[in-house]
């Protein structure tokens, strides 16, 4: 198979899809691999480092795409590239197509094979390619958050950690999944006092047995967020719906009831947020403010630590985009009830059925294209 990564084009996004050691296994196993020029440059990979790795590096992303037949992306496709994906193309990357309708009606149009990477799930319900860039995004979740307390940056002026004979920061965690547990332990780490919610009784029980004394885990209802919020520092939004949109769990109206300057970090931004009040930011310009309460919503976090962020996201995906490459996507698809998950639309129907429910939208089966 012949495997396009194209250049993110995605604002402040410097991830790449493959590393150069993937590209040496990729054609270990007979596959060809092109690589826009400049693609791996954010993650310190150039382009004769691809060169060396067996990689051909074209010029444009317009000849990847007409060359190639898996286009391998880090995030969704852009506007832009929309006209670029072809019915002969399969698309495999970040989709979130819950809270996007223009991509959606694009990628339908485009009768192309997407499998989305946060919908790859096991049978036991994880999600291996999401939970490298949610351990990524709790942890800088908790980072952020810290930076945009301090009153230069808008927020109260508070120390997360405290200092001799001064209270630590209170920190809510909403969501004891992936990025909930990061998020929860970077905040722990500074010292602060931290809350996580989560609905599940066994996870709050482990969770309890895991994580550090200054860590309480409770369960999440309407009544818990209200109250908890208004002793709240920073509020990490970490929930997690697979494939569909995040619930609204903090309205316009209970920023009221919080601290002017508080901080509001919201991870499920592109699955549309769990905030009323939230809207996607980027690393440029990254948190605006409403009702005195500062918004963190920007859509690719772990974009701003590429390095560490695309070696860890290319560990996980190879091994899926390898069995994809090898058995091409209807055999690997019966094989590999993972790889079935992640199909989200293929030959213009929409085959994931909490993106079809979210967009009000005819759902067909993945099983009829198998």
């Amino acid at each position: 198979m012949i495997i396009g990564v194209p250049q993110e084009i995605k604002t402040e996004e410097n991830r790449v899809a493959m590393i150069p050691a993937g590209v040496e296994i990729m054609t270990h196993h007979g596959h060809t691999v092109l690589i826009e020029s400049g693609a791996g440059c954010g993650s310190g990979f150039s382009d004769d480092t691809y060169r060396e790795h067996g990689a051909e590096i074209l010029d444009t992303p317009q000849e990847v795409y007409t060359r190639a037949e898996m286009i391998m992306h880090v995030k969704e496709p852009q506007p832009a590239e929309y006209k670029l994906i072809k019915k002969n193309h399969i698309l495999f990357t970040y989709l979130h197509l819950a809270a996007d309708r223009q991509q959606t009606k694009a990628l339908i149009q485009s009768k192309a094979v997407c499998i989305a990477y946060e919908t790859i799930q096991k049978d036991d319900g994880s999600l291996p390619l999401l939970t490298p860039m949610s351990e990524v995004a709790g942890r800088m979740s908790v980072q952020e958050a810290a930076k945009y307390l301090e009153m230069s940056q808008g927020g109260l002026g508070v120390l997360l950690g405290g200092v001799t004979g001064v209270d630590p920061g209170n920190v809510l965690v909403i969501g004891g999944g992936v990025v909930g547990v990061n998020a929860a332990k970077m905040a722990c780490g500074l010292g602060a006092k931290v809350t996580i919610l989560d609905t599940n009784l066994d996870k709050l029980r482990y969770l309890s047995d895991i994580m550090p004394k200054n860590c309480f885990p409770l369960m999440s209802s309407p009544a818990a967020i209200r109250d908890l919020i208004s002793r709240a520092d920073v509020v990490i939004g970490a929930v997690l719906l697979p494939g569909a949109k995040a619930p609204k769990l903090i309205s316009r109206a209970m920023l009221a009831t919080m601290k002017q300057g508080s901080v509001l970090v919201d991870v499920a931004i592109d699955q549309g947020g769990c905030f009323e009040t939230s809207h996607p930011t980027t690393h440029k310009d990254p948190v605006y403010t409403v009702d005195g309460i500062v918004h963190y919503c920007v859509s690719n976090m772990p974009g701003a630590v590429a390095k560490t962020s695309t070696m860890a996201l290319t560990n996980a995906t190879l091994p899926y985009a390898l069995k994809i490459a090898d058995r091409g996507w209807q055999q690997a698809m019966r094989s590999n009830s993972d790889i079935a998950r992640g199909a989200n639309v293929i030959d213009g129907k929409i085959t994931y059925r909490n993106v079809a429910e979210a967009l009000n939208m005819a759902y067909t089966p993945v099983q009829t294209f198998l």
